[in-house]
């Protein structure tokens, strides 16, 4: 077969929105059953009121997450993307079904033993989040920014949809016998056949579009082996004329991760101070530090989707050109500002009413979403389709890294409450 020429751009951008609403919904994908867990946190502080289940299982979940991605990442250049995305994807499917296993088997009852199992579920969720979003958002660097902007949008729009499904659920079944439990269930129910149509789409739709069979196939052309069983799915088969000497003078001339990771180690930086602060006050902190406020039982679960609606909005923010912040240097000081955001909340909470903490936490959503798309969009540009894959990777292992320095930190609020 004919090499594809590199320099052409694909017929009109083929498939584009297309892709764009598959990258959406599988960034849903990504963390729909993560999130269904944690929207239910209020079910699980019912079953498990002495164990602190908004901020144990994110404790759980994290240090898998992230020695899984320090591994992946490591091995980056010889992994099968197809096959790594595709097995989070079934990951996060049996752990969704395991979640309703679990209650159904126990008949909603709470305990050490039932608690446990919840956390070993948590901890798949993490494994499984390792493979998915260190493979996608490597695989997406090569593409068309508006790609990775959409399955960006998706993973917080999961946080979104889930919360306005808890809200729909909780009203629902508020005043019925064993409301909380029927709607996890339900929750559990929709979230597992949302992760079988994620992995449909990934197996059978997304590798057939032509702009993204044209960028695996330049990625491919420019050294990179992990696009193979890719491109084979969309029905183009990898060259095989270049020879040994060529693969070996292109696998020298490509940048080694440590390379990538001092030209950008700024990014890396942004990308964990901007969710060790947002997760050491979300959601542990919004669950359960709040104060007692008109809204009772319903106020950490609209704190909770207002962050999600709001982070939702950030990510779409920078698709205006003239609002994206591309400056390395000003990145890094809009994410250090932030950390006024913990005095804020600690005093808003300790003498404010629920306007200033509703505010405050739409700020953080806001920020946090936008943050996130104007680095992952900026980092990879001017580097080649191997490169930029593992840049993607080297990025969201200091992501995930944030992440578990953020829910560590979120224990600390804790201090001098007596647990």
């Amino acid at each position: 077969m004919a090499s594809p020429d590199v320099n052409a751009p694909p017929p009109k951008l083929e498939g584009k929105y297309a892709a764009m609403v598959v990258c959406w919904l599988l960034g849903n994908g990504c963390l729909f059953s993560w999130n269904s867990m944690l929207t239910i946190v209020d079910y699980y502080v019912y079953l498990f009121p002495w164990y602190h289940p908004s901020r144990v299982l994110t404790v759980v979940y994290q240090p898998f997450a992230v020695l899984t991605i320090i591994v992946l990442s490591y091995h980056e250049a010889k992994i099968n993307t197809r096959k790594r995305n595709l097995l989070g994807y079934i990951l996060f499917f049996l752990s969704s079904l395991l979640v309703l296993v679990l209650d159904l088997a126990t008949s909603g009852k709470g305990g050490l033993g039932t608690f446990i199992g919840i956390c070993a579920i948590s901890a798949v969720f993490g494994i499984a989040d390792a493979h998915v979003l260190g493979g996608m958002v490597g695989d997406l660097s090569f593409m068309p920014v508006e790609l990775i902007q959409s399955f960006l949008a998706g993973l917080a729009a999961s946080g979104a949809l889930t919360s306005a499904l808890r809200l729909i659920t909780k009203a629902a079944f508020e005043n019925s016998q064993n409301g909380l439990r029927k709607g996890a269930i339900l929750f559990f129910a929709i979230t597992s056949f949302f992760e079988l149509l994620c992995i449909l789409l990934y197996a059978f739709s997304f590798p057939k579009l032509p702009i993204v069979k044209y960028y695996r196939s330049k990625a491919a052309s420019e050294g990179s082996k992990t696009v193979s069983a890719d491109l084979a799915a969309g029905g183009i088969q990898t060259l095989a004329e270049a020879t040994q000497d060529e693969e070996n003078l292109r696998e020298c001339d490509r940048l080694g991760n440590k390379q990538l990771l001092l030209q950008n180690i700024d990014y890396a930086l942004d990308m964990f101070l901007i969710y060790t602060l947002t997760l050491s006050i979300s959601p542990g902190f919004l669950s359960e530090d709040t104060g007692s406020h008109s809204l009772g039982t319903w106020y950490a679960l609209v704190l909770i989707a207002l962050y999600n609606v709001c982070d939702l909005i950030g990510r779409y923010i920078p698709l205006v050109k003239f609002l994206k912040l591309e400056s390395r240097r000003g990145l890094m000081t809009v994410i250090l500002s932030r950390f006024l955001l913990v005095p804020c909340f600690y005093f808003t909470a300790k003498y404010g009413d629920q306007g200033w903490m509703i505010m405050l936490t739409s700020f953080l959503g806001l920020t946090n979403g936008y943050l996130t798309v104007c680095v992952l969009t900026s980092a990879p540009k001017g580097y080649r389709g191997p490169e930029q894959n593992a840049l993607g990777n080297l990025l969201v292992l200091f992501l995930l890294g944030g992440i578990l320095a953020g829910v560590v930190l979120d224990w600390l609020w804790l201090i001098g409450k007596g647990w």
